[in-house]
């Protein structure tokens, strides 16, 4: 097994690359063509959703491999290989199996767990075998994900660690409050009618929206998802179908807009959104700038580039600590109020001293009390008067240094309640980043929604999932090892029979008189001799070849019998000839576990 996958994810790379890098339908099957047209590769699938782009091949030289499959990848996604090549990941032979069980299991998902990921990888299979393209270790591989994720999901608790995508989304939007609650009576705008879009549209139904409006480009397929959530047993909604240029005028009327569409470019922009709210309040849309943010000790980044008189203005003069005053002849400082503990080194040093001190310890500094000392820091006494200087005047105008200070809150202007809020679910993005910044709407996309599953808590269930992947990545590497060696066991055993052919046809010839009854019983008596020799080391080879580094016994089968390699080589090629059959009736088609995940 030469597996290789080489990609990038939500995982490796940020938002905005995995958007330019993004494949439509026939870049996937130009690249599934070009792969296997190249020399490193003999088979080629690509899995490409939202949230990654990776291309599994079978290749029989390593580096070879990665360079061809990071080239073919850069050349049909339209980033430069230059661009791409840091955010790229490479897996190898078991770490590959590895990466697809996990990736099937939902645990390499932006919401662990979820399960839409499945359909995805069924997708991916399918298009491989039409194109002929999945040999038997991508078709052995993939199905194996397949049976894989299935067992995640029925044996552990993994559905309750994460949720789909569009679940997840809409929790966002309503701000952690109860998602049916906040839904309830509203009224709904989906762009769009593929598989994400329908869950979206029928999880807005089954939160209780009042309407919902389907809009896209095919007018049949969003008449039939409207038709479908009309009818349907558990999503009975008020449901319209509308074209695409009826979108800015049914985003006045909306509470709730999903986006999801396969449009290369923006769906809805920044302008149609502030028109939408203005034709809803009455009042233009108003641009609010995004606040600070805050650094590690809570501070904010305009905060930490104020001067220093800046700072101490309001106790924040944690970055410049005092000159030591121990032991120092003349100093005005009485150490004794000095609380014991207290570094003499920082602001602790002169927590609670009056102003009328502080200004005599300006002077005494002033004056070369402290001439040719430095602090820690590596500072002159200049700046030392600058900073005593900052305190007095925080002193007298606050009476006392409070001995813990904080920073004062950054004045924002509070922004308005959302009046429409907008999911985008798609990539690349359908909807223009700068809504972020309007008031009166709330966008949830795909980098707000990776941000925010990023510190999720993992659930206990998630360990059982990765023992389960544990034990089937072991299982798989040891049946592939395995089915190496059986075409060399088949060749062997082919040999051994015509062997038998030869000997009972020469006996034949030597005694013509022999009758069917007892040709018959020498025959079976001689290859019972022959099946009793070969059973043992036949079963003991498999045995060793599904071990790590049994591969090397069918090189020694084929020396030991001295059988022809072009034998062992043709029933190989008899196996695959079966590998691109579809087996992935077993696997259960609900429409839930379709879409990009």
């Amino acid at each position: 097994m030469s597996l290789l996958v080489v990609g990038l994810s939500h995982r490796s790379a940020p938002v905005s690359v995995l958007e330019r890098a993004s494949l439509n339908e026939d870049d996937r099957i130009k690249l599934l063509q070009d792969t296997v047209a190249a020399e490193p590769a003999t088979e080629a699938a690509v899995l490409a959703t939202c949230n990654r782009i990776e291309l599994y091949a079978d290749v029989d030289k390593f580096h070879a491999g990665v360079a061809e499959l990071s080239t073919l990848l850069a050349q049909h996604s339209g980033v430069g290989l230059e661009e791409l090549t840091p955010y790229l990941y490479v897996h190898y032979e078991d770490r590959a199996v590895h990466h697809l069980f996990s990736v099937a299991c939902g645990l390499d998902s932006m919401v662990v767990g979820e399960g839409q990921i499945l359909g995805q990888i069924k997708d991916s299979l399918a298009r491989a075998q039409e194109l002929h393209t999945a040999g038997r270790l991508l078709n052995d591989l993939f199905q194996q994900g397949l049976r894989v994720g299935k067992r995640a999901h029925s044996e552990t608790g993994i559905d309750r660690a994460g949720q789909s995508l569009v679940t997840f989304g809409l929790e966002q939007l309503s701000q952690g409050a109860d998602v049916q609650e906040w839904a309830h009576g509203k009224k709904a705008l989906v762009i769009g009618a593929g598989s994400m879009s329908s869950l979206a549209a029928a999880t807005l139904a089954r939160a209780g929206v009042g309407e919902i409006v389907i809009a896209n480009r095919t007018a049949e397929r969003a008449e039939r998802l409207a038709q479908i959530l009309t009818e349907g047993d558990d999503t009975h909604v008020l449901a319209r179908a509308v074209p695409m240029d009826a979108v800015p005028a049914e985003l006045t009327r909306a509470d709730i807009a999903v986006s999801c569409t396969g449009a290369t470019g923006l769906v809805l922009t920044a302008e149609t959104i502030a028109a939408a709210l203005e034709g809803r309040t009455g009042a233009p849309a108003a641009v609010t700038e995004p606040a600070a943010e805050a650094g590690e000790d809570g501070r904010t980044q305009a905060g930490a580039q104020a001067g220093p008189q800046a700072k101490a203005a309001r106790g924040d003069v944690r970055e410049t600590p005092l000159p030591p005053a121990a032991g120092e002849d003349g100093c005005p400082l009485d150490l004794a109020t000095v609380e014991s503990g207290f570094s003499l080194l920082g602001e602790s040093a002169v927590a609670g001293i009056d102003a009328a001190t502080l200004e005599q310890h300006g002077t005494w500094v002033d004056n070369g009390g402290s001439v040719d000392r430095r602090d820690t820091a590596g500072r002159g006494v200049e700046a030392d008067a600058e900073l005593i200087t900052a305190l007095a005047a925080t002193a007298a105008t606050v009476g006392r240094i409070p001995e813990r200070r904080k920073p004062e809150p950054v004045l924002v202007a509070p922004r308005p309640e959302p009046v429409l809020f907008v999911l985008d679910l798609a990539m690349p993005r359908d909807v223009d980043a700068a809504v972020h910044r309007l008031a009166g709407a709330r966008l949830v996309d795909i980098e707000s929604l990776a941000g925010a599953s990023a510190d999720a808590p993992m659930a206990s269930d998630v360990d059982q999932v990765r023992r389960i992947v544990a034990d089937e990545v072991a299982a798989f590497g040891a049946a592939q090892r395995a089915a190496h060696i059986t075409p060399t066991v088949v060749a062997l055993r082919t040999m051994a029979a015509d062997v038998v052919s030869s000997e009972i046809a020469r006996l034949e010839g030597r005694l013509p008189g022999l009758d069917d009854k007892h040709r018959a019983e020498i025959t079976q008596t001689v290859r019972r001799v022959v099946d009793k020799l070969l059973h043992a080391p036949t079963v003991r080879v498999k045995q060793l070849a599904a071990e790590p580094g049994g591969a090397g016994y069918a090189d020694a089968l084929r020396t030991l019998f001295d059988l022809d390699p072009e034998t062992v080589a043709s029933v190989s090629r008899l196996g695959d000839g079966a590998a691109g059959a579809d087996h992935t009736d077993d696997f259960d088609q609900n429409g839930k576990n379709r879409g990009p995940a």
